[in-house]
This record gives C-alpha cells, structure tokens and sequence, in this order.
C-alpha cells in the first residue's frame, strides 16, 4: 500500500513484486476454493443431485448477469488507478475510486432488477428448469452488492496491494459457507412441508437451493463492509496524497466515465463471451436431452454432478491462475505506461510459467486420485459418472488456466477487444462441437466437457497467437511446459503408488489419500528444483522463499 514518503517507491515496488501479490491473492483464492468445497459437500448433501442441478443452474445465469454488469470493475478499476498512480496523479486516481461507485451502482441496480424480474423467464424458456427461479431471485440482491465489492477491490489492486482483496474474499466465503448450509437446511424442510401440501416433490429442492443463495448475498455483504472499514481506514493517506499531487493535470469526471465505460466494454464483452458458455451449455444441454425424452429432474441431477461437483473440484487449481491474471493486469498496466518493454516481457513470461507450474501437476494428480477424492469429498454419493468426469475432463485445468492468465496479458498490454474477438470464435466453434457431440453422437453430459474442453484450447491458442503477434513474443517451452510435464508424470506415478500401498495396508481412504497428496508435493517440488525449472533467484521472491531456498541447499536440491 502507498505511503506518505514517496509514490514512485511504492509503485515500483507494487510493479516488482506483482508475483508475490499474485501468490498471496492465489493463497486467498485456494483457501476460499477449500472452504467453498467443503461448504459444498454438506450443501451437496441437503439438497441432493436434483437441489444441486437447481442451485448450479441458477448461479449460472447470475453469474453471466454478473459479468455484464459488474464482473469486470475489478480489472478495470485496478487498471484505471494503476496508470494514474504510475503518473502521480492521485487526485485522478481517487475520482476514479468516485466515478466507479456511480457507476457500479447504476449497472449493479439494473443487473439486480433484471435477474428479480426476469426469474421466472429465465428458468421456464431458457434452462427449462421452472422451479430454478426460486434461487435465481434470492440472489438477485447480491449483484449490486457485488458492485461495490468490485469497485473497492479493483482499487486497492491499483494501489498495488492484494491483501483487502484476499482477506475479503476469505471472509465473505466463511460467512457465505454458514448461512448457505443454515438457510439450505431450513429452507429444505420448508420446501419438504410444501411438497406434502401441493403434492410436488420438488418444492425441497427448489428452497434448498434457494437458501443455499441466500449465503452468497450474506458473504458479500460481509466482505463489503471489511473493505469499507479498511478503506476509512486508509482515507488518511489518499489525503496526504492529494496534497502532494504535482501533476497539473486533474481529468473531469465526465472524462473519467467515459474512459470507465471504454474500459469496461470490452473487458465486459470478452469476459461474457469467455464465460457465457457454461449458461449455453445449459441451456443447449437441457434442451437436446428434454428433445430425448429425459425428464426436468434427470436433467437436473445429471447437472449437477457436471457444475455443481466436477466444475467445482477443477476450478480450484484454476483459482491461482485468476489470481496471477488479477495481479498481472494493474502492474503490467504500469509496465506498459512507463513504455518498459523488458519488465513487460520478463511479467508475461514469468506469470504463465508459474501458472503451468501449478497447473500441470494438479491435471495429473486430479486424473491418478480422481476415485480417492471424489469418494472422500462426496461420500454420501454415487460418484461413478463424477469419477468418469473427473479423469476424462481433469486436462480443462491446464486449458483453463492457460487462457485465463493470456486474457489478462492481452488486457494488460491495452489489446482490450482480442480477447473478445478470440472469445467469440472459440465460443462458435464450441456450440457447433457442443450440438455434434450432443445430437448426432448422443453423448450427453460428457459431450458438455469434452466441448469446454476443446472451447479452453481454442482460446489459448488464439491468446497465444494475438501475443506473438504484438510483442512478437515467444514463450519459453522447456521449463514452462515440457520439465513440469515430466516432473509432473513421476510425481503421477508416485502418488498412485503411495495411494494404492497405504489404501492396501490401512484400508482407509482419506489417510490414503493425505500421504498420496504429502508425497506428491514433496516430490514435485523436488523435481522442479532438481530440473532447474525453478531457481534461487526465483525462489527467494516467493514468500517464505528464503526458508525453502535454505532447506534445498542443505539437502543440495540447489
């Protein structure tokens, strides 16, 4: 965070350790993907497969209302306050801070009202789920708080500062876990006395899911009102910092939203295109299987193993790449604002090689443990389709992480509207994949992940391309894709290994499972030392790096 010595020290600091604030938001992220995956194992529990197809498909048409309306202050906002800041221009820098919070209460309301009053639209034509619109208005309110959420977040990002980030982010998810298994629960036994008195069985699922929303809206609000603390807090030092601005230059707000909005657009276009296949999916897939002859609940059943368990299990390895991509963006923004080619390339290279080193090993050890831990995680199920998933569909990691971290990159560097166009193309070619597999194959739910599968290629593919194409930039093979492949392999090997004997001595699965997990990052992590993807230098810049750097000389690892 800024003080009130000097602002360019600041900066420059917040542009060199970009990694480590990328680290410590991807440490949040892992902890909040844990806490969002245990919340959901007892969630998963009360509402049943049908409940979770209900909740997962509600979160999927308020997540792309999200994205439209709010999903991008974040990066916007931090871009926006990074240049400026890179500048000296801290009055400009708080009139952003201003300008936003109009704006995201303007497009947060009318986000909010769409998903209020549109509800039951959405649920009966689009998803063909009708009894989804009990979800999707509890969760309604939550879009114009994450607004605000956005707006705060995205600032102090600018600034250079991770930490209210992560530390929000974990709070709101520990508020949303309680209330979400609370109200679920309560709202379930409502829904079981509604079901005896209209003679439905679906009125449980449909509340269940319901308060299951209902904990989303209450982190939110949560974690909003840490950050408005924490800002208060910091109000001091904005004011030092505009006493000293020497920068005579002061934008008007007018000129400000304007800018705003130019930045939003495209972030907001490209990031619905990006995500807007999970809502299409849904939508394709209900539609082609109601066609078939399958029932609303089936659907809904089968969907919710796909979004509600498989998605939820590859998307906390991935959770570090969106956390490397929101560190990446302000600091490569002020990169490129100072015209520093070399600090551009050396962030770019840097922050796709660290998210394939995290990546990779996770695809491999998600494929090896995909029976251990989806046994162990949902217990109470039958988890052979969520297995078949899990092993088939593990490699949507690495795809997903990949195009996650070039998204960011292409935005960072002021290409705003590639990732859109790259978007729209892989978006196409998806759909069409999407509909082969769906109608003339007959594959079902697994033609759905085979497709998103493919959709996540195709964009790191023309990622990588566009990023060639404008820095003509190549990224380095050996230690970012081939080494921890290979470390990544033996750790595979070894892991199954410990699995299988301790499973076979103990006859218990998570032990099993724990000592698999221990000497699965204990040997790859070795690997990466010893194949040199990894050194000293590098090592020393992570947090706590020093210890480990001293622990690895002493066992000459390097």
């Amino acid at each position: 965070m800024e003080n009130s010595k000097t602002g360019r020290k600041t900066n420059k600091r917040g542009g060199s350790n970009f990694l480590v604030q990328g680290i410590i938001l991807a440490a949040a992220g892992i902890i909040v993907r844990i806490i969002g995956m245990f919340y959901r194992i007892p969630l998963a529990d009360i509402l049943g497969d049908e409940g979770n197809g209900y909740y997962s498909s509600a979160f999927s048409i308020y997540s792309i209302l999200l994205i439209v309306s709010s999903y991008s202050l974040p990066t916007a906002v931090s871009k926006m306050v990074a240049v400026r800041l890179a500048r000296k221009e801290y009055i400009n820098s708080i009139k952003v801070l201003k300008v936003s919070l109009f704006y995201g209460t303007v497009v947060g309301g009318l986000g909010a009202a769409v998903l209020w009053f549109g509800a039951d639209l959405f649920a009966n034509d689009f998803l063909k789920m009708p009894y989804t619109s009990y979800a999707l208005k509890t969760l309604a309110p939550t879009i114009l708080i994450i607004a605000y959420l956005g707006v705060f977040r995205g600032y102090f990002q600018g600034i250079g500062t991770m930490l209210p980030t992560a530390i929000s982010q974990i709070f709101e998810q520990i508020v949303n876990a309680v209330i979400s298994i609370y109200a679920a629960a309560m709202l379930f036994q409502e829904g079981v006395r509604s079901n005896a008195l209209y003679g439905s069985t679906q009125y449980s699922y449909a509340f269940g899911a319901a308060g299951g929303t209902i904990g989303t809206g209450a982190g939110a609000l949560a974690g909003l009102l840490f950050l408005l603390f924490i800002l208060f807090s910091y109000r001091p030092v904005m004011k030092r910092q505009s006493r000293r601005d020497r920068s005579g230059y002061l934008e008007t707000y007018g000129s400000l939203s304007a800018v705003l909005i130019m930045t939003v657009l495209p972030i907001v276009f490209s990031s619905v295109a990006y995500n807007i296949s999970i809502v299409v999916d849904n939508s394709i897939y209900g539609i082609s299987m109601a066609s078939m002859g399958m029932g609303a609940p089936e659907i809904a059943a089968n969907w919710g193993i796909y979004s509600g368990k498989y998605r939820l299990l590859f998307n906390i390895p991935v959770a570090i790449a969106n956390s490397l991509a929101s560190a990446l963006i302000p600091s490569l923004s002020q990169a490129v604002a100072e015209r520093s080619r070399p600090q551009i390339i050396r962030k770019i290279s840097m922050v796709i090689r660290f998210s394939m080193i995290i990546a990779i090993p996770s695809t491999v050890g998600l494929t090896v443990l995909a029976g251990p831990i989806c046994n162990l995680l949902f217990s109470r199920s039958d988890n052979v389709s969520l297995i078949k998933m899990m092993i088939y569909g593990s490699s949507a990691v690495v795809f997903f992480s990949l195009s996650t971290v070039t998204n960011a990159v292409l935005q960072g560097i002021n290409h705003m509207k590639t990732p859109l166009k790259n978007a729209i193309i892989s978006l196409i070619l998806h759909v069409g994949i999407l509909w082969v597999m769906l109608y003339p194959f007959k594959m079902g739910i697994y033609g759905v992940l085979y497709s998103n599968i493919l959709f996540a290629l195709t964009m790191c593919l023309l990622n990588g391309f566009s990023i060639r194409r404008y820095l003509n930039y190549r990224q380095e093979i050996k230690k970012t894709f081939f080494l921890p492949t290979l470390a990544a392999g033996i750790m595979g090997a070894v892991c199954y290994g410990v699995y299988f004997l301790v499973h076979a001595v103990l006859k218990h699965n998570i032990l099993g499972v724990l000592a698999a997990v221990a000497a699965a990052v204990i040997v790859y992590g070795v690997l990466l030392l010893k194949f040199q993807c990894v050194d000293e230098s590098e090592l020393n810049g992570f947090p706590g790096g020093r210890k480990l750097a001293g622990i690895a000389r002493k066992y000459h690892l390097l």
